[in-house]
């Protein structure tokens, strides 16, 4: 299976020596560092959530279940709506750039203030999906809160000035848009997973991009 704990651990573990390795060679680009250990943190969620599955099938106990999931859902949905737009303001050169990204830290805040309150209000569960795992929060007016949290962790990659960050941001996007269509109950398994893997691909890129100008250097900055 694509999608089970030897994918979550195998996955999970490759991104995280993938992101590793970027940080170890972002050579003198401290800006770009919180770009390179993205994938550290992704891939080690992932690699949580392989607790999780183990707890589903009866190969680990409920109490660490329950631990990995909170720890699954808290930094799924209450840290990285929050992470997400701080890590792109600080990565942007200070001016009408990093601006941009101060609205969706504001939502970002916001949205992880809700979930964080459905969480400890609804009591959080995850059962066994087809290739994936369901989890559920009971969330409500969910439709509303899950797309602006689609804004807030998606918005600030689409309007960064670099490139590459602007690419991430478009895969990102058509990974949400069509994952929540085809597979509404795995939305933050998935997604999750996927993000984790396509971080890893910016890392390659920072950790194998030839130092050049300070224009177009790293990650280079779009013209816009």
């Amino acid at each position: 299976m694509c999608f089970s704990p030897t994918g979550d651990l195998v996955g999970g573990s490759v991104v995280v020596a993938i992101g590793i390795d970027a940080c170890l060679h972002v050579r003198g680009r401290p800006e770009y560092l919180a770009i390179a250990a993205l994938p550290v943190v992704l891939g080690l969620h992932q690699v949580d959530e392989t607790f999780v599955w183990w707890w589903l099938q009866g190969h680990a106990s409920q109490t660490v279940g329950h631990v990995a999931m909170w720890i699954y859902l808290l930094f799924a949905l209450v840290a990285l709506p929050t992470l997400v737009p701080v890590m792109f303001y600080f990565i942007e050169p200070p001016g009408r750039r990093r601006w941009r990204m101060v609205p969706f830290m504001v939502l970002g805040a916001a949205v992880s203030t809700v979930l964080l309150e459905a969480m400890l209000v609804g009591h959080p569960s995850a059962k066994l999906g087809t290739y994936h795992l369901a989890y559920s929060i009971g969330l409500h007016h969910g439709v509303v809160i899950i797309g602006l949290y689609i804004v807030a962790t998606c918005g600030p990659l689409l309007l960064s000035g670099f490139r590459s960050v602007v690419w991430f941001g478009v895969a990102n996007l058509a990974a949400v848009i069509a994952l929540a269509l085809l597979c509404a109950s795995g939305f933050t398994s998935l997604w999750c997973f996927y993000a984790a893997l396509l971080s890893g691909a910016i890392a390659l890129h920072v950790r194998y991009a030839k130092p050049r100008a300070a224009k177009s250097r790293g990650l280079a900055p779009s013209s816009r």
